[in-house]
């Protein structure tokens, strides 16, 4: 046997496949197809063929701000914690809460004593709030960070806000701390804020709780038109359901919640 016939047949199109399907799937963020080919150094028509191979066949998604993971990624059929994976299946939720409802979803996260917000999905009718405070600073004035809050210990939760400031961020901001623990103790099992963050928006947040993740789902509306009734949330709920089952959380009963409308 000669050494060129020992060697193995490589077919560089699906090494260069392959290798994009890495970068996604370990990307906290969806990538556009020019930074593919920026970040691999392929020309931007090679990107582009591959790329639309692998959306065929499911392996990525093509989402308005980027790629991500598709539901034929190996990791979709176990419980892999990739980050891909991740931002694929919390996109994948707000794109359905988006089309649903109609209105901006987002979702937001508890990693290492923060809020983080992970990802946005824009309704053409009702865009996204302007993030003009980062959701670390204003937890106590966003539906998902109260959300966050209502499921923290009450150890984490008190540690947090001794390590927070409750900044009024308008006149309806709850800058008390013994106010805003009360409303939190009492949480209906979803979190409001009506004008609490930005004058003329109101958001509600549902939790998303899964074995390493806590986090919470929300969707923002103008005031003037929010109708926050027991349809709107159950709505909410169920996606959050779906995906913190899809994240590795047990069998939820699906009980109803007990959900009061008293805002």
């Amino acid at each position: 046997m000669t050494a060129a016939e020992a060697e193995p047949t490589l077919i560089g199109s699906v090494q260069r496949a392959l290798r994009l399907v890495d970068i996604v799937a370990n990307s906290p963020r969806p990538l556009p197809v020019k930074m593919l080919a920026a970040i691999t150094g392929l020309t931007l028509g090679t990107t582009y063929n591959l790329v639309r191979t692998l959306v065929h066949e499911g392996y990525l998604t093509n989402e308005p701000d980027g790629l991500v993971l598709g539901t034929r990624f190996p990791a979709f059929q176990s419980e892999a914690d990739s980050r891909g994976v991740f931002l694929a299946r919390v996109r994948a939720a707000l794109r359905e809460v988006t089309d649903e409802v109609g209105a901006t979803a987002y979702l937001s996260r508890f990693h290492d004593g923060e809020m983080h917000l992970v990802d946005i999905v824009d309704a053409v009718r009702n865009p996204r709030i302007e993030l003009w405070v980062g959701l670390d600073a204003s937890a106590h004035a966003t539906a998902l960070g109260k959300q966050i809050l209502t499921d923290l210990s009450n150890e984490e939760r008190l540690d947090y806000l001794s390590r927070h400031r409750l900044e009024e961020l308008t006149p309806r901001t709850i800058s008390d701390r013994r106010t805003l623990l009360t409303q939190l103790e009492h949480s209906p099992g979803f979190a409001v804020d009506r004008e609490e963050y930005a004058v003329g928006n109101t958001c509600v947040a549902v939790p998303v709780v899964a074995p390493n993740v806590m986090a919470s789902l929300a969707i923002s509306l103008p005031t003037d038109h929010a109708i926050v009734d027991r349809t709107l949330v159950t709505r909410l709920q169920r996606t959050a359901r779906r995906l913190s089952l899809q994240l590795g959380a047990g069998a939820l009963d699906g009980s109803d919640p007990g959900v009061e409308f008293s805002i």
